[in-house]
């Protein structure tokens, strides 16, 4: 991002005085929330959510920062490289494409 720009690196939101988290963060738990809405089944609280977030590139800078943390999160349990918790999600993922319906739907 430019130095005006905001990513999920940079603390606050670019508000002086207000430390709060800022849009990548903010989108990222947004995403978070709908990931928990569809699992537990409430389909149409999971569309509110991903309407609410705004615009196309918002969702997906919040669902990429949502996939980082989350692989990060696996990593530290599982000890492995990020290269290979990619490349095995992605093998789930080429498996899954294969086995039926899609997972997200």
């Amino acid at each position: 991002m430019t130095a005006t720009g905001s990513d999920h690196t940079s603390p606050g939101n670019g508000i002086p005085g207000n430390p709060g988290p800022g849009p990548a963060i903010l989108a990222a738990q947004q995403a978070a929330g709908v990931v928990a809405a569809k699992h537990r089944g409430d389909f149409a609280g999971a569309e509110n959510l991903l309407a609410a977030m705004g615009d196309e590139r918002t969702q997906a800078r919040g669902f990429c920062l949502l996939a980082e943390l989350a692989l990060a999160l696996v990593r530290t349990q599982t000890g492995q490289s990020m290269d290979d918790l990619v490349q095995e999600l992605c093998l789930l993922m080429a498996e899954a494409t294969h086995a039926g319906p899609p997972i997200a739907d």
